[in-house]
């Protein structure tokens, strides 16, 4: 009987790039082609054929969808070559489907990697979210605080004014009385139409993309992602499940979760070292989209380990026919 090997990031971080990159280059040719279909699953087809190239023992518990609703990288489908550790897969081939279709900035492809039972097998429902980046005391912000005494409390470890900060919202009609609170504070905020794994990242590297807090509800797939990234980098998240019916709690208790009211933590979304990689589609404040020029293809990858706290970024030049 084969025993099963440690979880060797170091070894395994280079190949996860690969396919996050894979997937980059395969979704590259259907931007502003208006088909959010297509590009998605072009990434899907792309990103599965290099995992299972990788020497792991993998198992999706974030991905596409149930079994009977993707046919590939659907929750709980295996993958890999069978030869090496047994890791979790938290992935999205293609975060931003319109954003690639439109041509609109921050599309990415996404992929974390874990060991074995390590990142939560989140529901496909909403999960209210709250990020803030690395160099604040624990628990400085809250979900139990309102938006503007998050705003507040903020300012006041930063050292600023409440008009210093800048919040990042996913504009949606469900935020309207979030973003109101928020501007009354005198705080900016950034709207964004899609993406908020991007959303989350960019209160990692305030420095950079001016963004000093994340806040409001998306999919809780996705707040796995994010929680990955931010264990890499840095920074402080919190996630609440939110369920609209009993068919979504139904769906969260399938996933073994039986604390519907739980309020949890950056490590209690991701429990132990995990690795990330993210490649640009289009581009982005994170990394920069895939550039075409003459019989090449070019793309940015983020690559993180949260063993090292190390962050690299790799620009991959590759010839194509």
């Amino acid at each position: 009987m084969t025993l099963p090997r440690d979880f060797n990031d170091r070894m395994l971080s280079l190949g996860l790039a690969r396919v996050s990159e894979a997937a980059a280059h395969a979704s590259a040719r259907l931007i502003g082609r208006g088909d959010e279909k297509a590009a998605d699953q072009a990434a899907v087809n792309a990103m599965r054929d290099q995992l299972n190239m990788l020497d792991i023992k993998g198992v999706v518990v974030i991905g596409e969808g149930e079994r009977d609703e993707a046919p590939m990288l659907y929750i709980g489908e295996e993958v890999g070559n069978g030869n090496g550790p047994e890791v979790d897969i938290a992935l999205d081939p293609l975060e931003g489907t319109t954003l690639t279709a439109k041509d609109m900035p921050n599309a990415l492809t996404v992929i974390a990697m874990a060991p074995r039972n390590t990142l939560l097998h989140a529901p496909d429902v909403y999960m209210d979210k709250l990020a803030i980046g690395p160099g604040y005391p624990v628990d400085v912000v809250s979900l139990e605080m309102s938006p503007a005494e998050r705003v507040r409390a903020l300012a006041r470890a930063r050292g600023c004014q409440d008009s210093d900060i800048t919040v990042c919202i996913l504009e949606r009609p469900r935020h309207e009385d979030m973003i109101d609170e928020v501007r009354q504070t005198g705080a900016a905020i950034r709207l964004i139409t899609d993406g908020d794994v991007a959303g989350v990242i960019h209160t990692a590297e305030a420095e950079l993309t001016g963004i000093d807090m994340y806040m409001g509800s998306g999919g809780a797939p996705e707040g796995v992602l994010a929680a990955s990234a931010l264990k890499c980098m840095g920074g402080q998240m919190w996630g609440r499940l939110l369920f609209r019916n009993d068919d979504e709690k139904g769906r969260a208790k399938s996933a073994g979760i039986t604390d519907l009211d739980r309020i949890y933590a950056r490590d209690d979304l991701v429990t132990a070292d995990v690795i990330f990689a993210a490649t640009g589609v289009t581009n982005g404040s994170i990394v920069a989209g895939v550039k075409r020029e003459p019989g090449y293809l070019q793309t940015e990858t983020i690559l993180m380990r949260s063993k090292t706290g190390s962050v690299r970024r790799m620009i991959y030049r590759n010839p194509v026919k």
